[in-house]
């Protein structure tokens, strides 16, 4: 039964759905863009300028599937709910991914205000609204799926990064808190919390030589992520397959939480 090609397909098929990917100019929402369009759904790219997504569309299209660019500032709380409303007006979104995100580093006496707020409104108010206006949306329907981007400091405090930390906490708190309030409504909430991943905001990690020396040791299995590692992960949980999961955040770090 498992090995049936339809039942492959009806569980983990993505064909007739519309998927709304943040931050999906680079990293791991363009992964996530590319991998849910080979599953069969067609992608609202959303970037932060005009155009930025451009190269990314090309690549979902390729694969037959229809792209459609949108760009807001995800810093900017009316803009974000300004676009997410009319992007849910224009289109049925079946699929909602919160990847985009932000991070500043700095000891934690002496960040700045500007900084713990612009960490703040990008990393966890934009997801809140996308989320309310989006859901409310899939609620309405009595299906959809809403998938954010976690992290290991979902559950870790980080070092340098308290803003960071901060709100990745709370996506971990909201997700289960809207998978609590819209399960009986056909919804399902979770997160994916990526372990170390070769993106641009790992840069200067990667670059402090000591440091990624010590958390590349620690990591069982043996290597840092790339973005295609963690796309997988946010098809499964927006697929049909994952009927039944919800309020979870599913860690993929190569083995980092278990050691």
């Amino acid at each position: 039964m498992t090995t049936d090609p339809a039942w492959l397909e009806a569980q983990f098929g993505l064909a007739g759905r519309t998927a709304l990917v943040t931050g999906a100019r680079t990293g791991i929402g363009r992964a996530c863009a590319v991998a849910l369009a080979a599953a069969g759904a067609d992608v609202v790219l959303w970037g932060r300028e005009a155009g930025d997504v451009d190269e990314v569309a090309a690549e979902v299209e390729a694969l037959g599937r229809k792209a459609f660019g949108v760009a807001a500032d995800l810093a900017d709380r009316d803009a974000v709910r300004e676009l997410a409303t009319q992007v849910a007006d224009e289109h049925r979104i079946d699929v909602l991914v919160n990847n985009g995100g932000t991070i500043r580093r700095s000891p934690a006496a002496e960040m700045s205000m500007e900084d713990w707020d612009l960490v703040r409104a990008v990393n966890l108010d934009s997801v809140w609204l996308l989320s309310q206006v989006l859901g409310a949306r899939m609620v309405e329907r009595g299906d959809g799926a809403v998938v954010t981007i976690a992290s290991l400091l979902s559950f870790q405090g980080g070092v340098t990064v308290p803003g960071y930390a901060a709100t990745k906490h709370a996506v971990a708190g909201l997700t289960k808190a809207l998978a609590n309030e819209w399960a009986a409504s056909g919804v399902r909430v979770n997160a994916v919390a990526p372990g170390y991943v070769e993106t641009n905001n790992t840069e200067a990690l990667r670059a402090d030589e000591e440091r990624f020396e010590a958390i590349s040791g620690r990591i069982p299995a043996g290597r840092w992520a790339k973005p295609e590692d963690i796309a997988p992960a946010v098809v499964y949980l927006a697929s049909p397959g994952a009927a039944y999961v919800n309020g979870h955040v599913l860690t993929v770090d190569g083995g980092w939480m278990a050691r």
